[in-house]
């Protein structure tokens, strides 16, 4: 069983994943921030370092779809490699901050790999609003976040609402992160887990 927690940055995915590995006894599998080389540069110039950021992200991305699969392991994961090429790539080279060469490349790349890939059996999406993601932002006081623009957000979350209103990969469950707050409330968590469940006892019937 392969499970995936998407959503924009701060909206709680992290903490999500723990969560869910922990009820349901499955691995975790984490995006790979402490030992990504070019996050704190991307951070500090965009421009510069979009493009090796995104491929690092998809390999990473992409070893770990594989390492799931041949390993038949139950798992949760946290973020996607489809938000990487159809939110965060995109947004980057709408703004100016990736080359139209680079993100031709990079999607051509994405493309190929696709092609031997597996969506997850269950994408659940975490929506929130800027403001809660602001919040849980900060609340976290990671240095490289700090200079994170409003802007940045909300164009993420205008591209993440429009993924995943055509997504049809495979089953979907959306939670409403503003109103639920799974990180805290154990009742909150309850609700998702038996949402969940629901889900998943759907894949075998």
């Amino acid at each position: 069983m392969h499970i995936a927690v998407a959503g924009n940055i701060g909206s709680g995915k992290t903490t999500l994943t723990e969560l869910l590995g922990k009820h349901y006894k499955w691995q975790c599998q984490f995006e790979d921030v402490d030992e990504n080389p070019y996050l704190m540069e991307f951070y500090n110039d965009m421009q510069r370092w979009s493009f090796n950021l995104q491929i690092y992200f998809l390999n990473s991305r992409f070893n770990q779809i594989i390492d799931i699969r041949e390993n038949k392991m139950d798992v949760v994961q946290d973020r996607t490699i489809y938000e990487d090429a159809y939110i965060f790539a995109p947004n980057l080279h709408s703004m100016g901050l990736m080359t139209t060469r680079d993100f031709e490349n990079y999607f051509s790349l994405f493309s190929s790999m696709e092609k031997f890939i597996e969506p997850p059996d269950l994408m659940i999406y975490l929506r929130a609003t800027v403001p809660a993601l602001v919040n849980n932002i900060q609340k976290r006081g990671r240095e490289y976040e700090d200079s994170i623009r409003l802007d940045y957000l909300k164009r993420l979350n205008e591209r993440y609402e429009a993924w995943i209103s055509t997504y049809d990969k495979g089953k979907l469950l959306i939670i409403d992160v503003d109103n639920n707050a799974f990180h805290e409330n154990q009742e909150d968590l309850g609700k998702i887990i038996s949402s969940i469940d629901a889900e998943i006892h759907g894949l075998f019937e």
